[in-house]
């Protein structure tokens, strides 16, 4: 399958429209980020607390645009396994999951380091969440119960009560005991949020409501039995997606439909890890829309892809060794010239420098130790 393509077709869609009763979504270009000094940027490292070696909170580092180097710098501690994190679209305040039994989201003041308080998800094991690009709502995937849930953001960057809770249902997938909702994120329009679940086979799309934080479901896409579904990334032409199958090694161009909210998943395709055993993680696509990666935890690589036909269809090219172990989760810097890896295993987070017109990876220096390293988010 190595170098193969798929490809889906889809009308374009119609501008965003909001429901009645409803502000119009806000384009995800707003509200925009303000601007930083040049120099040394800063880098969030999302670990497990719990686990034996793991870190003591969410670890604090800068990294140099330029040359990719990161140093260390502390310790944010009172987040108990901060195993994902985001940032809220303004730059001020960070968010991060408290992946436990009694799951909950933390947020943290960037200027003063203050935590601002948690809330509970209403489920077990969060293990996703993402900023709606409004700035005024979170979205938080709970992986242990196969829900999702969504909270206010007020003025502070705080979040308030929970507005919404949504438990998955369906038959699970070969070898599953029930959903696993592993992510939750907005798609291009703004005015739907969709929610990939590993346990069940599927993709749930829903309907925000952006005035009370509540959600009416809209669709649901299933991939082929056993795929395990586990993370989505939208095509900046708001027209296609790439999920990434963690079960059956596969990756998948899917179709969206902007005005409907609903997935389109087709023909599953190469990782690029050949026979041996692998899961995909996370898959990126850069700003412009010419090359998507795939972290591939076992194979210990990152596959690069060129997208083509506007997105419609995913080639690969070629596979890049990750200088670490079980690559759990990968990012962009801002202005995408670097790329990060989070490597579970090995405790390290790898840097690459991004080829504008070839889209290649080339490792920026010695990869920076950081204990169970399962999220790094450069900012």
């Amino acid at each position: 399958m190595a170098g193969g393509a798929a490809t889906v077709a889809l009308p374009a869609p119609a501008a965003p429209r909001a429901e009645p009763g409803q502000p119009a979504p806000a384009p995800a270009t707003e509200p925009r980020r303000p601007a930083e000094p040049s120099g040394p940027r800063p880098l969030y490292l999302g670990t497990y607390t719990s686990a034996e070696g793991g870190g003591t909170g969410i670890g604090l580092a800068r990294y140099d645009p330029a040359t990719g180097a990161v140093t260390g710098s502390g310790t944010l501690t009172g987040v108990a396994d901060p195993s994902y994190l985001a940032a809220h679209p303004d730059g001020r305040t960070l968010y991060a999951v408290d992946e436990r039994a009694n799951g909950a989201v933390t947020a943290v003041r960037r200027a003063d380091r203050r935590i601002l308080g948690s809330r509970g998800t209403g489920g077990a094991a969060p293990c996703h969440l993402s900023v709606h690009p409004s700035g005024r709502w979170l979205l938080s995937a709970n992986y242990g119960s196969g829900s999702v849930a969504v909270h206010p953001i007020d003025a502070s960057g705080a979040l308030g009560e929970r507005t919404a809770l949504v438990t998955h249902s369906g038959p699970p997938g070969p070898g599953q005991q029930g959903p696993r909702a592993h992510q939750f994120v907005t798609g291009p329009d703004g005015g739907h949020v969709l929610a990939v679940d590993l346990g069940t086979d599927s993709v749930h799309s829903y309907r925000l409501d952006l005035t009370r934080g509540t959600l009416a479901e809209v669709g649901r896409a299933h991939t082929r039995p056993g795929a395990g579904p586990r993370h989505l990334a939208f095509h900046p032409g708001g027209r296609f997606a790439y999920l990434a199958n963690e079960v059956d090694d596969t990756v998948a161009v899917c179709a969206y439909d902007a005005d409907t909210g609903r997935l389109r998943i087709g023909a599953p395709q190469s990782t690029g890890s050949g026979a041996g055993t692998n899961y995909p993680a996370q898959i990126l696509v850069t700003a412009d829309g010419a090359f998507a990666y795939l972290a591939n935890r076992g194979h210990n690589s990152l596959a690069r892809y060129a997208v083509e036909a506007d997105g419609a269809r995913l080639r690969l090219l070629d596979t890049v060794p990750v200088a670490g172990d079980f690559p759990r989760q990968i990012a962009f810097s801002p202005d995408g010239r670097l790329l990060f890896a989070a490597n579970q295993r090995s405790g390290t987070v790898s840097v690459f420098h991004v080829d504008a017109a070839d889209g290649g990876l080339r490792l920026a220096g010695e990869p920076f130790a950081s204990p169970v390293a399962v999220c790094a988010l450069p900012l």
